[in-house]
């Protein structure tokens, strides 16, 4: 059985690697597609992002999606050939911030494909895998593309639900990456009354037009284009800075209003901050991170046809082309949305 491995930057191999019997409350999955995410870009370009470095060669990926093959003892629920979205989100349940309602938190998390720890976690980039039957979700109705799109929105989802009500606000989201792109779906989907889009690619844009947003800036060509929403003390209620870019997080600010949200999701390492500014116009600085009981709910949005994920999906790759996906996920001229194909 073969995984996709990260030995350091620009070292991607594809390697055999053994899959145990599912074992009690555990399920053996047949991955159908898995999308690249923007971390798994950060350890194939630069071995890693921030502190954060590979140590050891690790399996990328954690949007993935499959079919059941075969139970452990004790499952019910999923029967073989079921489609799942499978959630890389593994807390322990057990320890304090588990506990203390934060599976997100966990003190012993286990997400897949994640260097944060050592040894690393391994992904979920690979032909099979077991699971905690837990972390499946039944994806009926829906394609293996869109169920892999779970990951992905229930970020989104958890920063929305960290923003705290939405309707009728207005929004502004830099970034239209994939996670740029879904925040403005899910915002939308939350009720705001008018969403600002910024990025310095028109391409990008695009996609943040089609998924709803009611203005573009091209902050590149104009810098100046957050200049209306800063007239008074600004005009934005809340912030969805999705780039991990600090000129995009201090380009915001002077265009938000007094007591407006900012919510950071993007990650890129440390970002200097204008506190004179936060402080001053009394700003609320919320920081997301991951989600858990929001990957189900990214999966009933999507069946229920109230997000609509198929746009943003570019370009899909057989995993023996592994080496062409990761080159035009890493190209945002071409790409928004690219997933390995496993079948």
């Amino acid at each position: 059985m073969l995984a996709l491995y990260a030995h350091a930057a620009r070292d991607l191999r594809l390697q055999d690697v053994t899959i145990a019997d599912p074992g009690p409350g555990e399920v053996r999955i047949r991955l159908a597609r898995g999308g690249i995410c923007g971390s798994d870009l950060h350890y194939y370009n630069h071995g890693g992002f921030g502190a954060v470095r590979l140590r050891e060669p690790m399996i990328l990926g954690h949007e993935v999606a499959g079919h059941v093959t075969a139970l452990g003892d004790g499952v019910t629920g999923l029967e073989p050939g079921d489609l799942v979205a499978i959630s890389p989100s593994r807390s322990c349940r057990a320890c304090e911030e588990c506990l203390r309602g934060l599976p997100n938190q966990c003190l012993n998390m286990r997400f897949y494909g994640s260097a944060m720890p050592f040894p690393h976690i391994q992904g979920a980039f690979r032909q099979e895998i077991v699971a905690d039957a837990a972390q499946c979700v039944p994806a009926a109705g829906l394609s293996p593309a869109q169920a892999a799109m779970a990951e992905p929105l229930a970020v989104t989802l958890h920063a929305v639900r960290r923003a705290g009500e939405l309707l009728g606000k207005t929004v502004l989201v830099t970034g239209c990456g994939p996670i740029g792109a879904l925040a403005i779906l899910a915002a939308r989907r939350a009720g705001a009354g008018r969403i600002i889009a910024t990025d310095i690619a028109d391409r990008a844009l695009a996609f943040a037009r089609e998924a709803g947003a009611d203005d573009t800036l091209n902050t590149a060509t104009i810098p100046d284009a957050l200049a209306p929403f800063t007239a008074g003390k600004g005009q934005i209620d809340v912030l969805f800075e999705c780039s991990g870019a600090q000129p995009a997080l201090a380009g915001a600010i002077p265009a938000l209003r007094p007591q407006g949200t900012i919510v950071q999701l993007g990650l890129s390492g440390d970002m200097s901050l204008p506190m004179m500014q936060i402080t001053a116009k009394e700003l609320h600085l919320i920081g997301s991170f991951r989600f858990h009981s929001e990957f189900a709910t990214a999966v009933t949005l999507m069946q229920k046809g109230l997000i609509v994920v198929d746009p943003l999906i570019t370009h899909d790759f057989p995993l023996a082309e592994y080496q062409s996906a990761f080159d035009t996920a890493a190209d945002r001229a071409k790409a928004m949305k690219v997933q390995l194909d496993f079948t």
